[in-house]
């Protein structure tokens, strides 16, 4: 009897250890694929929510719509290349260009993507063109056809040479699912966001995070990295610490050329042996923006705003702010832009010019600290953007700067939409901002000169307005690249004498990431990142 009692006993044990085995096995075959899955998945820091991914409006973050949503062609360091459209003619008069189309592309709900399809889109934001008249080629559309299937032709009122480069555009020549359409358009907002691109949008939630998964039917090939997710976190030291904790793996310059986290910190990250920081080469100019047309203010005088130029020393501000990973900018655009070798005169940081440009225009000191004309003291206001703790340090050294020659400067910090707000309605004395960057300028910051939703209150107030802006329409439609040439050299040279765009450094995308992804290079925008060509070792 023992015996046999022994021997269930002996039984029972075996199957328990069987049992256990089988259960660790199960445990660790879930832990290999929890680790896996986060292996697979890259978590990125921004300062702001998604928003409305209507690509055809501008409230949506743009390095989201650019996973989601494609153009026909893009930009790239080597020129314009196919995208959506394999190939394309223009006809001799520069008026109409035919696209041929893949024929191998779906929406992510299923839609075929046809020139059916993208009139339609056209069409949409062509309804409400009025939201898009920074940019010029929105002005010169006549005509939306389609030929066959998947032939598609775009009819102009006239020439205009940057076509392609505003087609290849994050935003809004690109393609939504025409069954995300309300009332047979976009203008009235849209009930999905099914674009074509490497990426679907699955789930939102507002403020909190935004999760992008892989399409695995892309004509292009699925992404090897299976998700990507936006969160929503405040810049500075809350991001530093979710990135030491493993809550973020992944952050980058955002679209307003914002950093999440400080030099300082990036490099901590760095020397920790985890993370790898890449860097893009010069894309834009970030600047101080002023404002011309406010004749109740100092700033709309050209000797006040030269000196402000003159009273900022940018050599301290790239070495000591942006610990040297910036250069200092002389000029409103970068010397790798396209028509940007002009010669202008240069202002060098220099106190007693900025203070002799003031004495010569009548601003006194008179036993205070700040100069006064017709008992009016010489102040302004500089906005920054809240989110950006680099933008808040300059703010506070240039105010520190303007002291020194009598100019009295109060600076104030908002958020990204509320200065963009401030800059379209003319109510701002002087802001920061950035130049549209690299795959898009000279022409789209020039063209933006001229738009009310930009720089309209920047430049209308300077004595040769009027010249500047017949020479922007004159440039924009000019078929003669030497006439081009001319033509941009006196848009730079009329707005570098005047004063109202004040650079400061030349920006760059950065990225931080784990030390374990590969591919990580820059399109030649600084609004998105090809996150479709990275993926972990």
């Amino acid at each position: 009897m023992y015996k046999r009692n022994a021997f269930i006993y002996l039984c029972a044990v075996a199957c328990f250890i069987v049992l256990l085995a089988g259960c660790s096995g199960e445990n660790a075959d879930k832990k290999k694929s929890a680790d896996n899955e986060a292996e697979s998945e890259l978590i990125y820091a921004s300062a702001k929510d998604i928003n409305d991914m209507n690509p055809h409006f501008y409230a949506g973050s743009m390095p989201a719509q650019g996973m989601v949503y494609e153009s026909l062609i893009e930009n790239t360091k080597e020129g314009i290349k196919p995208l959506l459209a394999e190939s394309w003619e223009v006809s001799n008069d520069g008026k109409t260009y035919t696209f041929h189309l893949r024929k191998d592309v779906k929406f992510h709900d299923g839609e075929p993507f046809n020139a059916e399809a993208v009139k339609q889109n056209f069409d949409a934001v062509q309804a409400n063109k009025e939201k898009h008249s920074w940019i010029k080629l929105s002005t010169k559309i006549t005509g939306t056809n389609v030929v066959d299937e998947y032939t598609f032709e775009l009819v102009l009122s006239e020439a205009y040479y940057p076509t392609l480069v505003e087609l290849s555009m994050t935003r809004p020549y690109v393609f939504l699912s025409p069954k995300d359409f309300i009332n047979g358009g976009t203008k009235d907002g849209v009930n999905g966001y099914h674009g074509t691109g490497p990426y679907v949008l699955t789930e939102h939630k507002t403020d909190e995070k935004a999760t992008f998964e892989a399409n695995e039917t892309y004509w292009g090939g699925a992404p090897k990295i299976n998700k990507i997710t936006s969160k929503v976190l405040p810049a500075g030291e809350t991001t530093f610490l979710a990135l030491q904790k493993g809550e973020i793996n992944f952050i980058f310059t955002d679209d307003r050329g914002t950093d999440s986290i400080d030099v300082e910190a990036m490099n901590q990250l760095v020397e920790s042996g985890d993370y790898q920081l890449v860097k893009s080469e010069a894309m834009n100019t970030k600047m101080i923006v002023a404002n011309s047309s406010k004749s109740d203010n100092p700033v709309s005088e050209t000797a006040v705003r030269e000196a402000i130029w003159h009273a900022i020393d940018r050599e301290t501000i790239t070495r000591d702010i942006f610990n040297g990973t910036e250069e200092a900018a002389d000029t409103l655009f970068s010397a790798n832009v396209n028509y940007a070798a002009v010669e202008l005169k240069k202002r060098d940081y220099d106190l007693e010019a900025a203070k002799d440009s003031l004495e010569q225009a009548g601003w006194k000191l008179a036993g205070g600290s700040v100069r006064t004309k017709d008992g009016n003291p010489l102040a302004m206001k500089l906005y920054y953007d809240s989110n950006s703790s680099s933008q808040k340090t300059q703010a506070e050294y240039i105010q520190s700067s303007l002291k020194e020659v009598g100019i009295q400067l109060d600076i104030a910090g908002e958020e990204s939409t509320s200065i963009a707000n401030r800059r379209s309605t003319g109510d701002y004395d002087l802001l920061f901002n950035q130049t549209w960057g690299l795959a898009y300028d000279p022409q789209s910051t020039i063209s933006a000169f001229t738009s009310e939703s930009a720089y309209l209150h920047t430049t209308s107030g300077i004595a040769n307005a009027d010249e500047l802006y017949d020479k922007i329409d004159e440039v924009m439609v000019s078929a003669d690249e030497d006439t081009r040439k001319s033509l941009y050299a006196d848009i730079m040279k009329i707005v570098h004498d005047e004063a109202v765009f004040i650079p400061i450094s030349n920006g760059r995308v950065t990225v931080v990431a784990p030390k374990n992804v590969n591919g990580i290079s820059f399109k030649q925008t600084q609004f998105e990142l090809p996150f479709e060509q990275m993926s972990f070792k």
